[in-house]
């Protein structure tokens, strides 16, 4: 008979913990601010066009799948800009004077993964990586109104400048990004995160220029963000015993 109410008491903390355990946070939102640097032909800066760099914000939201993976929704709102005149070195830069500029409105999804399996901790520093995928919708002005063609006579970088401004400039850029940040919960509730997205892109027009440029590379872009991290729900730490019969 003991055995029996033991059982059912059991049962009974089973069913509690389980109602529990559907309190735990599996949802988070956030906002960032991001520094959004173009990588590509306009610019020798191995790390992007830090001097064309252009602002912008990111809303987020994460289903916490487990204690190391989740998945986020990203949006993002910013600009790209690029500008050879910015540099002396090397010089047919400010003889090309090849500009650009681009609005940029980002929609991608991330699987996010926490190596240390913190994501249910309520403080702590830890690290995590991210990758997925993402659509970057652009409206690209390129500019060559300051090229100056005398100093490209020997070659034919002029004839290929035809070439580029006859062809049709994306308007959607899909993208694979690849990322990691580090994060501070800094109570139940509420994280900061500083992290840093890689975006690798399927075309060499994100400037509007490639056969002038440098036709064997694509262009790319990357941002550098800060943020803040509100959890929805509560925390649960009460598990269930095993019983054996």
């Amino acid at each position: 008979m003991n055995q029996k109410i033991f059982i059912v008491l059991v049962a009974m903390a089973c069913g509690f913990t389980a109602s529990a355990q559907s309190n735990v946070a599996k949802y988070e939102i956030g906002i960032s601010l991001s520094s959004f640097l173009y990588q590509g032909d306009l610019t020798p800066e191995k790390l992007g066009a830090s001097k064309t760099m252009r602002l912008g914000v990111n809303l987020f939201g994460t289903r916490i799948l487990s204690s190391s993976v989740s998945l986020r929704t990203n949006l993002s709102i910013g600009g790209l800009r690029g500008d050879d005149s910015k540099y002396d070195n090397p010089e047919f830069r400010q003889q090309r004077n090849f500009k650009f500029r681009s609005r940029l409105f980002e929609l991608s999804q991330y699987i996010v993964w926490n190596p240390l399996k913190k994501n249910y901790d309520d403080k702590g520093f830890y690290p995590y990586f991210f990758t997925g995928a993402g659509l970057g919708f652009v409206k690209i002005k390129r500019d060559w109104s300051e090229y100056n063609a005398e100093y490209f006579i020997s070659n034919d970088v002029t004839a290929r400048l035809a070439e580029d401004s006859a062809h049709s400039l994306p308007k959607v850029v899909p993208f694979i990004p690849l990322g990691a940040g580090l994060r501070l919960n800094v109570s139940s509730r509420w994280a900061i995160n500083v992290e840093s997205t890689y975006r690798f892109l399927f075309t060499d027009y994100l400037d509007g220029f490639s056969k002038a440029a440098n036709p064997d590379k694509n262009d790319k872009y990357h941002s550098l963000s800060i943020g803040a991290i509100y959890r929805i729900g509560k925390r649960s730490t009460l598990s269930c015993p095993t019983v054996r019969l």
